[in-house]
């Protein structure tokens, strides 16, 4: 039996450190987030998809069910 696709992941902003729980989307990448707390932009470290492939403590759905990403 395949893994399961986890669809939430805690991102923590390497700002200020403050971490969130979020879900993530399915269909498509997401390259940037505000943290809540600091409200910096969080934008992909180089070579990343999306900020939950940075930031997340899991990896975006596409990474995980490795098909690639949607670059």
């Amino acid at each position: 039996m395949p893994n399961a696709i986890v669809l939430e992941s805690v991102l923590t902003c390497p700002q200020c450190g403050f971490a969130k729980l979020e879900s993530m989307p399915t269909d498509a990448c997401q390259y940037y987030y505000e943290c809540s707390n600091c409200k910096a932009l969080l934008r992909p470290n180089p070579g990343d998809c999306c900020v939950f492939c940075s930031f997340g403590s899991v990896k975006c759905p596409p990474i995980q069910a490795q098909h690639g990403c949607c670059k």
